[in-house]
């Protein structure tokens, strides 16, 4: 329309600050449409280069591969470069203690870390009145995918654990379950009785 009446009138002011003002609006809202492709384009670069890099290492993942919202950004990643495969993944892990209905978060542990490099830094516990747990007196263990459990070794990588073929990584959270090795055998019959029924 501004056109138009420019046509008309060269000279009308009115009708050429409008059109400089809508040329501005239009530069504005193409430069907003080509970030946002841009961003759009680099989550999927992002998404695609994590499952090449979890396909790669044999680790297995279930669910949305978001995590459940109380987790905030918390999520599997590779860094430092998000579009490299060969980057450490990290995992958001949730280290639970069953005996006690206690649970420490890891917001990014990385694959090449171990169990124990944790655990010697969050055990003992405030909670821990009986000082049952300790990194040298507790076992850990995972879910299977059958619905089973694993006992996984403190010493071995996170990515040896999640590469074995009974494990996946659920709902994009690692969840190990640290018991006092005196109390492992109660806890393990309590959790086959549960999965029986």
């Amino acid at each position: 329309m501004c056109y138009r009446g420019l046509k008309l009138d060269e000279s009308n002011q009115a009708m050429k600050s409008l059109l400089e003002k809508i040329q501005k609006r239009s530069r504005v809202r193409e430069e907003q449409d080509r970030k946002r492709r841009a961003e759009q384009d680099r989550k999927r670069k992002e998404k695609i280069m994590l499952l090449t890099a979890l396909k790669a290492r044999n680790i297995k993942v279930r669910g949305t591969g978001k995590p459940p919202p109380d987790m905030a950004d918390a999520e599997i990643r590779l860094v430092p470069d998000p579009l490299s495969p060969k980057s450490t993944l990290e995992f958001p892990t949730v280290f639970l203690y069953p005996m006690h209905n206690q649970s420490d978060f890891v917001k990014a542990f990385a694959e090449k870390d171990a169990i124990y490099q944790h655990l010697s830094i969050m055990l003992p516990t405030p909670w821990d009145l009986g000082g049952e747990y300790k990194p040298n007196s507790t076992d850990c263990y995972i879910d299977t995918r059958s619905g089973g459990l694993i006992k996984v070794g403190k010493k071995v990588s996170l990515l040896e654990i999640l590469s074995n073929d009974k494990v996946e990584v659920v709902g994009g959270l690692v969840r190990i379950h640290v018991v006092p090795q005196a109390l492992a055998p109660k806890w393990i019959e309590e959790v086959k009785s549960k999965r029986a029924k």
